[in-house]
């Protein structure tokens, strides 16, 4: 996983309340083995028509928003089944940040497993950054949104956020404590036949 950097990139407005997975990665291009090549598929039933037509009314299919790197959606976002496709495929499109008034616990951890920074804000606040036009900056290690016209603060947990900036999947994580997992064995009671597996 890629250390997390500075974002700085216009926003794509998704207006929208309890987007559950099945309408970010449809259950039909599930079948991928790699976390890769699902950005094509992301949002398919509200991008596509009937005839796999672009549909002219869904914003992610406006050329405006072609290389935006930050989503903005309504509350409950990433609510339905577990599916960790889902982040692949908003990963795999661009998106490196997701604001939300409120995120579906599995999709949200699932978010910083794989890269992505979700950041809650308040209602209020996501409403007027849904009318944002200007490019905005994220800046995780100070914690801010920096818009043309105000600064906005966000929480995150400092375990998540250290994930994040050093890009820590949870293999690496787990790397980092190699030195007590050995100790450990040493100095454990298990049979020294069952070490060696």
């Amino acid at each position: 996983m890629e250390p997390f950097k500075n974002i700085q990139s216009i926003i794509t407005p998704l207006d929208k309340v309890n987007v559950d997975t099945d309408q970010i990665i449809p259950k039909q291009f599930l079948k991928l083995v790699q976390k890769s090549g699902f950005g094509k598929f992301l949002f398919y039933n509200w991008r596509f028509d009937e005839t796999e037509n672009k549909r002219s009314d869904f914003v992610l299919n406006d050329s405006k928003y072609e290389n935006s790197h930050i989503l903005v959606s309504g509350d409950n976002f990433g609510c339905g089944s577990s599916r960790e496709h889902a982040v692949w495929a908003l990963q795999d499109y661009g998106f490196s940040v997701i604001i939300a008034p409120s995120f579906a616990d599995i999709f949200f951890s699932n978010c910083f497993k794989n890269g992505i920074l979700p950041i809650t804000l308040d209602q209020e606040i996501v409403e007027t950054l849904f009318i944002e036009t200007d490019s905005v900056e994220i800046d995780l290690e100070n914690q801010i949104i920096v818009t043309p016209s105000r600064t906005i603060p966000f929480t995150i947990d400092s375990h998540k956020k250290k994930i994040l900036l050093e890009g820590l999947d949870d293999i690496a994580q787990t790397f980092q404590l190699e030195n007590k997992i050995i100790e450990f064995e040493e100095n454990s009671t298990v049979p020294s036949v069952l070490k060696s597996f």
